[in-house]
Formats: structure tokens, C-alpha cells, sequence
């Protein structure tokens, strides 16, 4: 007996354990279960939120929703931010359930994962408002450079929004802590070349008409207005007026012949 007790005892811890563990297994799939549910109301909240706010209008006109139609994705930037919600609780869900089984290695994991969705949706946010400000800038150069008549008015604009837009890109590329010092020193050498690529090329070829300019608005030797000389200038002109060939002893004729007139009708 005393044997046949000793090999049981290994299957009595066994079923210790089990009965310990299966509560917190129940526990979990609970908490899986609400977090699923509450992950659907979290999602339909967002949408209809963003929806009523108008943020698909901003992001259609920000080219974004064009932008992921051409990729090939069925629904909009609105839809993204619901289903980046909806995963965020079933994360934070899964990791409640994770810890409270004990499995730290998971938990940890999922951890890192749920703080990185929040970044996600900052950076959308600044894709989103940073390329409706792009946009905006863009038209606002072109309109400029067309009530100025400059023939490249539409080429200005899209530089503008380009160059906005690339700005916007490394904000939120930044937030999501992806490429780094390496994506943004490389987009100062960038922009560093193509500046100098401008100011050399502008230099080169219209030299004359930025002298001219600078002339214009800040010249060199500023002469200050003499009132004297003005007036002076004023007598000449009305002297030399004066002395013009007929203005002098030739009287006006009033239209209406004497009768001592011999000149022919």
C-alpha cells in the first residue's frame, strides 16, 4: 500500500496543478471573450466618431484614401484607425489573460506590441493633417504663381507639396521610431543638394535679372530727393515749352472772321 501510495502522489501534485490552473484558464477566456466584444464596440465607436467629425473628407482630400485605393485596399484611412482600435483591446485583452496565466515571456512581448499601436495612430494622424497641409500649401503656390502669370505656377505647386509632404513622411516615421538618424540625415543631405543645385543654378542663368531686382529694392547709392531741383526742372520744361517754334506772336484764332479778313473761308 505504502508503494501504490507513492505512485500516486506524482498524479495527485498532477491534478492539483490542473485543478489550480483550469480557474485561471477560465478567467482568461472570459477575458478574451469581453475583450472581443468590447473590441467591436470600440471599433464601430471610432468609425462612426470619425465620421461624424468629417475626417473621411480631410483624408479624401489629403490624397490618402486615393492612395490606399491604389494599393489595392477596399476601405479608407477611417477604417484603419477602427481596425488599429479594435487590435489594440484584443491585445490589451490577450495580455490581461497572458499575465493572470503566468506566462511572463508572452505578456512581455504583447506588452511591446500594445505601446507601439499608439504611436501608429499619431503617426497616421500626422500623415493625414500633414498631407492635407501639403495639399493646401501646393495650391496655394500654384493660385500665387498664376495671378503673377508665372509659366511654371503648377510646377512650383508640387514642388511645395512635395517638399511638405517628405517633411510630414520623416514626422511620422519618426513617431513609429523606424530608420531614425539614418532617414533623417539623409533627407537633410537631400535637401541640402538640391538647394544648392537651385541657388547654383539660378545663379548661372539669371544672374542679371536677381542684380536687377536687388537693385530695385535695395539700392546702392540712395539719392535723396532735392525739391529745389524738382522745381528747377518744372521752369525748364515750361521755359522750353515756351520757345517752341508758332507758340510765340501768334495769336488765337477765335474762329470768326472780321471784316478786314482776307483770308479764304
Amino acid at each position: 500500500m505504502e508503494n501504490f501510495g507513492v505512485t500516486l502522489e506524482p498524479v495527485r501534485a498532477i491534478l492539483f496543478q490542473i485543478g489550480a490552473f483550469l480557474p485561471r484558464l477560465l478567467i482568461a477566456v472570459v477575458v478574451v471573450i469581453g475583450g472581443w466584444l468590447l473590441a467591436k464596440v470600440a471599433r464601430f465607436a471610432l468609425i462612426k466618431a470619425l465620421r461624424a467629425i468629417n475626417f473621411p473628407v480631410l483624408t479624401e482630400r489629403s490624397g490618402m484614401d486615393n492612395f490606399l485605393r491604389q494599393g489595392g485596399m477596399a476601405g479608407d484611412t477611417t477604417s484603419i484607425f477602427g481596425i488599429l482600435a479594435y487590435w489594440l483591446v484584443i491585445l490589451a485583452a490577450l495580455l490581461i489573460a497572458f499575465n493572470g496565466l503566468g506566462l511572463t515571456y508572452i505578456t512581455d512581448l504583447l506588452g511591446r506590441v500594445v505601446w507601439f499601436v499608439p504611436n501608429v495612430f499619431v503617426a497616421l494622424l500626422v500623415l493625414a493633417f500633414g498631407a492635407y497641409f501639403a495639399r493646401f500649401i501646393g495650391d496655394t503656390v500654384t493660385t500665387y504663381g498664376r495671378n503673377v502669370k508665372l509659366q511654371d505656377a503648377m510646377l512650383l505647386g508640387k514642388l511645395a507639396q512635395y517638399a511638405v509632404l517628405a517633411f510630414v513622411v520623416l514626422i511620422a516615421l519618426d513617431q513609429i521610431k523606424v530608420g531614425g538618424d539614418i532617414i533623417r540625415e539623409s533627407f537633410l543631405i537631400l535637401l541640402a543638394g538640391v538647394v544648392f543645385a537651385v541657388a547654383l543654378a539660378f545663379g548661372l542663368g539669371g544672374k542679371d535679372w536677381a542684380s536687377e531686382r536687388i537693385e530695385q529694392w535695395w539700392p546702392r547709392n540712395p539719392q535723396p530727393k532735392d525739391p529745389l531741383k524738382d522745381i528747377a526742372k518744372e521752369a525748364v520744361k515750361d521755359a522750353s515749352r515756351a520757345t517752341t517754334p508758332g507758340s510765340l506772336n501768334e495769336p488765337k484764332s477765335s474762329g470768326v472772321r472780321g471784316p478786314f479778313d482776307k483770308r479764304s473761308p
